[in-house]
């Protein structure tokens, strides 16, 4: 039977994906900072899954706590890092400003040093993690949360191209979601938001085929197209 820990599945698309693969016979292992939630969602699996509070903001305690995980399970066939915060923040409030980085980027970095680590100690392992089509351009609307899921976009490519030159059996995905209907999705207009189950089928269909990366949903690539082709001066008006 293959193992899963997942980073972050308390709700959206890393609860979704725990109760995915759940069904599909895979032993599961869940982290969330809400010790309630934690608790509601083991028990809705009949105890299937394992829990840990873990909040990735707490570097130092970060490595030991995911480690006694790794020690539980015996093997990981695959870590998931969907944690993750998001806020509109146009007006530049350095106090959110902040929060973002220091989670999105210090915590998200460390889990993502760590899970490497031990793939290379087991000389094995999948990591998938879930940024954001934000990644591609910066964005007024939310400025350090474009940002700093265009660093976890460049951190799970630098990861690959070291796995890829030291001919390591780890294998590296970056999902990139639109807008899915979860709390993460702020703003006015938003279109093409994907339902839960849906932008989940389409991410365990890209993990199962061990994709570079992923859009979510599928039509997003359109997007992408034109994001990467519009000159600056199309951004700064939108």
């Amino acid at each position: 039977m293959k193992t899963a820990i997942i980073i972050g599945a308390t709700s959206g698309i890393g609860r979704g994906l725990a109760e995915k693969l759940i069904k599909n016979d895979w032993t599961v292992a869940i982290t969330g900072r809400r010790t309630e939630l934690l608790e509601e969602i083991k028990l809705k699996s009949n105890n299937q899954i394992t829990t840990l509070v873990h909040d990735v903001t707490e570097i130092e305690n970060s490595d030991k706590k995911l480690e006694s995980l790794f020690v539980k399970l015996k093997k990981v066939d695959l870590v998931v890092v969907s944690s993750g915060v998001s806020e509109l923040n146009q007006k530049m409030d350095w106090e959110i400003e902040n929060k973002i980085i220091q989670t999105n980027i210090n915590g998200i970095a460390k889990v993502y040093e760590f899970v490497f680590s031990k793939f290379r100690q087991q000389g094995y392992g999948h990591m998938v993690g879930i940024t954001s089509i934000a990644s591609i351009r910066g964005n007024r609307y939310c400025p350090s949360y474009s940002a700093s899921k265009a660093f976890q976009a460049n951190y799970l490519e630098a990861l690959r191209c070291i796995s890829k030159n030291e001919k390591l059996s780890i294998k590296i995905t970056d999902i990139q979601p639109g807008f899915v209907d979860t709390p993460m999705a702020k703003g006015d207009g938003l279109f093409w938001v994907a339902p839960v189950p849906k932008a989940v089928s389409q991410i365990y269909a890209a993990i199962l085929k061990k994709r570079r990366k992923a859009y979510i949903t599928k039509r997003w690539r359109l997007i992408v197209w034109v994001m990467k082709l519009a000159p600056g001066w199309v951004l700064e008006k939108m």
